[in-house]
C-alpha cells in the first residue's frame, strides 16, 4: 500500500519517517502522491522523484541527512540514515523529564511520548530529544501553553524572508505572502527546524517563478580609421 505524503497534520520535529539505505544501494519508497523532493546533505544521500510515484533513496556515503518532500500543499520530512543506527535517547531524554514535568516515555506503546510544553526550558529540551532519531512524529502527544507556542512563532518569524506573515488561527499555523520556488522550500525548512512536535499549516503562500535574467544589449562594434 502507497504511503501517505503526510498525515492530516503537517510535521515538524521529529521526523516523520527514518529510512535505512548502506552506501552504493537504492531504495523505492511508494507514495500517494509526491510533487518534488529536496535533500539537506546530498553527499550522504540523494532522492529523485520517478514516475511511478515513488521516490528512489540513494545511499552515498556514511552519514544521516534530511528529505524535505512536497505535494497537494503538505510537505513532510524523512531522516535518511546510510550505514548508521537508531540513536537511543539517552541523556536527552532524561534531561527532557527534568524539563517537563509530567512528560511520560512509553516505548511498547504506539505512541511513545506525552508532555505539556509549558515553559521555554521544556520546550529546548524536547528540540535535543527530538533532534535525534529515537522518535517520529506520529510517536507524540504534545500539549503547548500558548506562551511557548508564541515564543516557536517568533522563532518562526525571524527566519521567514521579509515580508511574508506567519500567525496562528486556533491550532494552526498560517503562512502568507510570494516566494519564489526556491524560497518556498526554504521556507519549508524553517518551519521544520523552529518547530516541536505536529504543526497544522495553512499554506497560503503564493509561489511563483522567477523573473528571466534581462539579456545585455549587444555592443555596437568599435569604429575603425577605414569606417570614416
Amino acid at each position: 500500500m502507497p504511503l501517505t505524503l503526510a498525515l492530516s497534520l503537517v510535521l515538524a520535529w521529529p521526523v516523520d519517517m527514518v529510512h535505512d539505505v548502506d552506501a552504493g544501494r537504492e531504495k523505492f519508497v511508494k507514495l500517494a502522491a509526491i510533487e518534488w523532493v529536496e535533500v539537506e546533505d546530498a553527499s550522504i544521500a540523494t532522492a529523485e522523484v520517478m514516475e511511478a510515484g515513488e521516490v528512489l533513496l540513494s545511499g552515498l556515503k556514511p552519514g544521516r541527512t534530511l528529505v524535505l518532500l512536497y505535494a497537494e500543499g503538505r510537505f513532510a520530512v524523512w531522516r535518511v540514515r546510510v550505514g548508521g543506527k537508531s540513536e537511543a535517547p539517552g541523556v536527552a531524554l532524561e534531561a527532557a523529564k527534568k524539563a517537563c514535568p509530567d512528560l511520560k516515555h512509553a516505548p511498547a506503546e504506539e505512541v511513545k511520548l506525552t508532555a505539556t510544553v509549558g515553559s521555554d526550558a521544556c520546550f529546548k529540551a524536547l528540540a535535543a530529544l527530538l533532534g535525534a532519531d529515537a522518535f517520529t512524529a506520529r510517536e507524540l502527544d504534545l500539549t503547548f501553553d500558548g506562551k511557548v507556542l508564541q515564543t516557536q512563532l517568533k522563532a518562526i518569524q525571524g527566519a521567514l524572508k521579509k515580508g511574508l506573515a506567519s500567525k496562528y488561527v486556533g491550532a494552526g499555523l498560517v503562512l502568507e505572502g510570494e516566494v519564489t520556488p526556491a524560497e518556498h522550500r526554504q521556507t519549508l525548512w524553517q518551519l521544520f527546524k523552529k518547530s516541536v512536535g505536529r504543526v497544522a499549516l495553512d499554506d497560503r503562500l503564493t509561489v511563483t517563478a522567477p523573473s528571466p535574467p534581462v539579456p545585455d544589449r549587444p555592443k555596437a562594434p568599435a569604429a575603425t580609421p577605414g569606417d570614416r
